[in-house]
């Protein structure tokens, strides 16, 4: 698979915007953490990335053995320590028979990206990169 691209925009204070395909994501901080609250904070969006990841891969696991679930939802919890989380929990909501969900949850380990991963060692690297140009805000799609 190739490599994803995203890059975030600054637009002053604390607020970025992010182009994804034709989406685009606002984040920002909190009023009493210095932003304007126009968006999610970074740590928000974090944690909606695995709930959301971990939902797909959820259903996934379902429509791979032919089941459609009548209602599934992702929580996840994160518990600052410093300036990290140091423990997330992600807990899978539904009304599907628990038996059937745990075999659901057991694949779906597998086939989140997110979650995976957080479960191993990623390089991280940092540069500096040549300046662009920052493209002019997208419309929402009709």
């Amino acid at each position: 698979m190739a490599a994803k691209v995203i890059t975030s925009y600054w637009e002053g204070g604390y607020r970025c915007r992010i182009p994804v395909r034709g989406f685009e994501i606002i984040a920002d901080e909190p009023l009493d953490e210095g932003g304007t609250d126009t968006g999610p904070a970074p740590t928000d969006l974090f944690l909606a990335s695995l709930a959301s990841c971990f939902t797909m891969a959820v259903y996934h696991a379902a429509r791979k053995r032919g089941i459609e679930l009548a209602d599934l939802a992702v929580k996840t919890t994160g518990h600052y320590e410093g300036l990290r989380y140091d423990e997330i929990k992600v807990e899978v909501i539904s009304s599907h028979p628990r038996e059937e969900l745990e075999k659901f949850v057991e694949r779906a380990k597998n086939w989140c990206y997110v979650s995976n991963t957080l479960r191993n060692d990623v390089r991280l690297e940092y540069a500096i990169a040549d300046a662009e140009p920052s493209p002019e805000p997208s419309s929402p799609p009709a």
